[in-house]
Order: C-alpha cells, then sequence, then structure tokens
C-alpha cells in the first residue's frame, strides 16, 4: 500500500485482524466506489467490500481491480449507507473505511451509526474527511480571501454555493471527534493527511529526490503533531465501538 500516514495505520490494523481472524481481513468501504482505497488494500490482501451509490463509480472500481488482478477479491454493491446490512460480512467487518463520506451524507449521525453497527468484536472505523481550516487557508492562499472569510465564518465550513461547492460541510478536529463521540464511538487517533504537500507548490519538487523523500518524511511526523495536524487537507480518525456497547 502507499507510503502515507492513513495507509500506515490501516496496516497496523489489518495485521491485527489477520491475528484475530485468523484469515482473510474483511474490509468494508462505504463511498469508495472509484477504487482508490479498495484496490490497493485487496493487493494486499484483503477482501474487499465496496457500497457507493454510483455506478459510474463502481464500473472505474472494477475496472482497476482488473487491472490489479484483485477482481476475485472485491465486490461492488450499488447503495448507500441503507444496502449495509447485506454487504456486512459474517461476524462483521475487520476493519470499515467511510472516506470523503460525512462531507455529502444527509444524516451524519445515521451514516455513523449504520458504520459501527457492521464491525466485528475489536474491528475499527476509519473516517477520512476534509478540514475546513485547510479549506480556509488554501483560499486565502491563492487570494481568494473574501471566500476564506465566509467559509471560515460559516457553522459547516462551506460556501453556500451550488456551482462551487459540492460538499455539504467539513469538519475540524473537535467537531469530527464530537459526532463520533456521540454515536458511542472512542476515538483512538486523530491525525491529518496531506498536512504540508498540498501547500507546496510541485515545481519546487521537480527534479530533486532529496526535497521528495524528505516531504514524505515530514509528512509521516507532522500527521498526528497539533497545530500542523489541524490544518490537514483532511482529517483522518481511527475509532472503535467500546467492548460490550453498540453504537447509539
Amino acid at each position: 500500500m502507499k507510503s502515507d500516514a492513513v495507509y500506515r495505520v490501516l496496516e497496523t490494523e489489518l495485521i491485527d485482524a489477520r491475528r484475530r481472524r485468523g484469515g482473510v481481513p474483511e474490509v468494508l468501504d462505504i463511498g469508495g466506489g472509484s477504487g482508490v482505497w479498495a484496490v490497493p488494500l485487496a493487493v494486499s490482501g484483503c477482501s474487499v467490500t465496496v457500497v457507493d451509490p454510483s455506478p459510474d463509480a463502481l464500473a472505474t472500481l472494477r475496472r482497476r481491480a482488473g487491472e490489479a488482478g484483485v477482481s476475485e477479491r472485491v465486490a461492488a454493491i450499488q447503495g448507500d449507507t441503507d444496502a449495509l446490512l447485506g454487504a456486512v460480512p459474517e461476524g462483521g467487518a475487520d476493519l470499515v473505511l467511510g472516506h470523503g463520506l460525512l462531507e455529502y451524507v444527509d444524516d451524519v449521525d445515521e451514516s455513523l451509526r449504520a458504520l459501527a453497527a457492521t464491525v466485528s468484536p475489536g474491528a475499527a472505523v476509519s473516517v477520512l474527511a476534509a478540514n475546513r481550516y485547510a479549506a480556509v487557508l488554501a483560499r486565502a492562499l491563492t487570494g481568494r480571501v473574501a471566500e476564506a472569510l465566509r467559509l471560515f465564518n460559516d457553522p459547516n465550513g462551506r460556501l453556500d454555493h451550488p456551482v462551487s461547492e459540492t460538499v455539504r460541510r467539513r469538519f475540524d478536529t473537535d467537531s469530527l471527534r464530537n459526532v463520533l463521540d456521540s454515536v458511542g464511538l472512542e476515538v483512538e487517533l486523530m491525525q491529518g493527511q496531506s498536512v504540508i504537500s498540498d501547500l507546496v507548490p510541485g515545481s519546487l519538487l521537480e527534479g530533486s529526490h532529496s526535497n521528495g523523500d524528505a516531504l514524505r518524511e515530514l509528512e509521516m511526523a507532522a500527521a498526528a503533531q497539533p497545530p500542523l495536524r489541524d490544518i490537514a487537507t483532511r482529517l483522518h480518525a481511527l475509532a472503535r465501538v467500546p467492548d460490550g456497547h453498540a453504537a447509539q
């Protein structure tokens, strides 16, 4: 899998899952239709079920899985979180992904409860969501300061403009932790993805292997380190249902 802070955490989870299950880890990827996460996980030896409402995205997933030679390890189901009941492996999933999901759903709490209900004992829910403060910085650094201010002041961290905004909401570390807590999920890890790299112009890295290597090392070091973590393009949380409890 890729060498970034999110994949590093997922790899650790899957090592634990192999110990628990004693076989192939079962991964449930909600809203991951194009296979950005599912295909690398399948290549690493997991069985991955992807649930996504878009037939076009699922077609891309099937093509990518075929090109990677892992079609037999990837299942595609068209639907949203309402379709999860029929997608859950026997005994529950060893890892559930909700990456790029919470920004778009109608009801964040309901979607998180659905994700939490699919995990096997000891398994984790991995959530990756857009960071409102990164969006503010990105606009300010490109001269769109008025937009940055409006986005900063909006309670959902978005611009009320149907053309320029497709997301319903963005999160910061506190709001993401709060929504996970509110449905009974215990957050074990909060880190950032693309803390530095999205702020560095690509032209500064061209032709310099040392700069690229240093940037990757810096990204890994900064991922869980506030305040750098708190301006990452995306926020990553790993959470579990407490032993003996169900999602609220």
